[in-house]
């Protein structure tokens, strides 16, 4: 696969939107990461990098990120946001889900929490959700299994701040709903096809754009 180094938020955008799908991390697709055509000097130096470019991404190019891949973290583009929720949805919300008993107690206890919050960092999710010593257990579990559904989303990493209002540390991570962010009819707006149909449109594009990728690997990027 040949694409083009990047080397800011903007070189990811545009990569997201051209392929509509991105893993963060390498994977059994050789070349098919931000990982691999990122140049490694840039992951931990003084200027921006690919850590700190993952909020601006999301805002600029609407692009829903999460742990979508394995259970790790990547980007599927606003073009394939419908597709890819319906099909890892397998054409439930999560109310119509919550209703039929195919829910977690644990799963619907975050996800209402988080759409209740509309916007909410990890560790305040923790607190409300009673994750601390002694509380419940599980946390990234059930964090990486609702954002595998898409049912949430990452909205943006949010930094500390020094005297003079400068950030630094590691990004906390906020979380959000799809719906949230980009619109209960857009993220939905694949609902009218089944969705075993969203699936052959994605696997079909994923072939195309990685023509010397396998039916095996796609389907396990794919969680199939």
């Amino acid at each position: 696969m040949r694409y083009k180094e990047v080397r800011s938020a903007d070189d990811v955008c545009e990569l997201v939107e051209e392929l509509g799908f991105l893993p963060f991390f390498a994977n059994d697709i050789e070349g098919f990461s931000i990982e691999e055509r990122c140049p490694k000097e840039l992951w931990f130096s003084d200027v921006e990098g690919p850590w700190e470019w993952k909020g601006p991404v999301i805002k600029k190019c609407a692009a829903l990120y999460g742990k979508l891949f394995c259970g790790k973290a990547g980007y599927v583009s606003k073009e394939w946001l419908p597709h890819f929720a319906n099909f890892r949805r397998d054409g439930y919300d999560y109310d119509s889900r919550e209703d039929e008993g195919l829910t977690l107690a644990k799963d619907s206890y975050i996800f209402n929490t988080v759409k209740s919050e509309g916007r909410v960092i990890s560790r305040r999710l923790k607190q409300l959700c009673n994750y601390r010593e002694g509380g419940n257990k599980g946390f990234d579990t059930v964090m990486t299994r609702l954002q595998a559904q898409t049912y949430i989303c990452v909205s943006d990493f949010v930094y500390d701040r020094d005297k003079h209002g400068k950030p630094y540390g590691w990004g906390v991570a906020e979380y959000s709903t799809p719906e949230a962010l980009f619109g209960e009819d857009s993220v939905r707006s694949a609902y009218k096809f089944k969705p075993e149909k969203s699936r052959e449109l994605i696997f079909d594009h994923l072939k195309t754009i990685l023509p010397n990728a396998s039916e095996l690997q796609i389907n396990k990027l794919l969680g199939i």
